[in-house]
């Protein structure tokens, strides 16, 4: 048992260290501009996601494009008594991913009103899933339940720690101070939960270091999804997540609040 428990260990620091090295090949792209799907129409669903600290927009490519392809595949319609063939006909409505960049500096409330200037600039008629990894998760939460937006369907965070990280602040820019343990936004985010009707999953990276008992970051109220022997950046690269998190996206969409 010992034995098998330091495979595993060691086996989910090799991910994580593999997760590293692609963020780091991936850091540079998308950092100039907003990515918005430019092919949304009113009835799509759009899936905003955003990044953690000290990343950028581009380690989301292979996020986005494996939700984006599961979605497709899901939402297939199958033909009776023929496994695995499609009808003809599409189904009604796309799914399309967005993104945007942020330096480490900025806190949740700035993020928060930058994520408002994306999502104004996409249609009005569509159904806005927001999810974030790490601090993403917590903009994206904190955003959800100060706009009241009844085109939001859904929350979902990935490896974010709602419970806080000791000493944090002590880096000392607005990003880090809101994600220590004593920060008011963290607060004011818990205490928001309980008020709003949105829907959020928590995502916890069962192998996270970056915080003591990662189930006890999770949003308190939400579904937990636990991704055994997976690290904190180790989600973002997982296929088990991505198609998670696109079966969430098809299996709510047309749930307009």
């Amino acid at each position: 048992m010992v034995k098998w428990l330091r495979a595993a260990a060691f086996a989910a620091t090799g991910r994580e260290v593999a997760s590293f090295a692609r963020q780091a090949v991936l850091l540079p792209y998308d950092t100039l501009a907003p990515v918005v799907p430019a092919g949304a129409r009113d009835g799509d669903d759009v899936v905003i996601i955003l990044h953690g600290l000290f990343a950028s927009a581009g380690v989301l490519r292979p996020l986005r494009t494996a939700i984006e392809r599961h979605a497709v595949a899901s939402r297939a319609p199958r033909s009776p008594g023929r496994p695995g063939s499609a009808r003809s006909a599409p189904p009604a409505g796309s799914v399309h991913t967005a993104t945007m960049s942020y330096a480490p500096g900025p806190g949740v409330e700035a993020l928060s009103e930058r994520l408002a200037a994306l999502v104004s600039a996409l249609p009005g008629g569509v159904r806005l899933h927001l999810v974030g990894h790490s601090m993403g998760g917590i903009v994206c939460r904190f955003y959800a339940q100060e706009v009241s937006d009844p085109r939001i369907v859904q929350t979902i965070s990935m490896a974010s720690p709602f419970g806080g990280i000791p000493r944090v602040a002590l880096l000392g820019f607005g990003g880090a101070r809101d994600l220590d343990v004593s920060s008011p936004v963290l607060r004011r985010v818990l205490l928001g939960t309980a008020r709003s009707s949105i829907p959020h999953l928590s995502i916890i990276a069962g192998a996270d270091t970056l915080v003591r008992s990662p189930i006890a970051h999770a949003l308190p109220g939400g579904e937990v999804r636990v991704m055994e022997a997976r690290g904190h950046n180790t989600l973002l690269f997982d296929p088990e997540v991505a198609a998670l998190v696109a079966r969430r996206i098809v299996e709510r969409r047309g749930n307009v609040r």
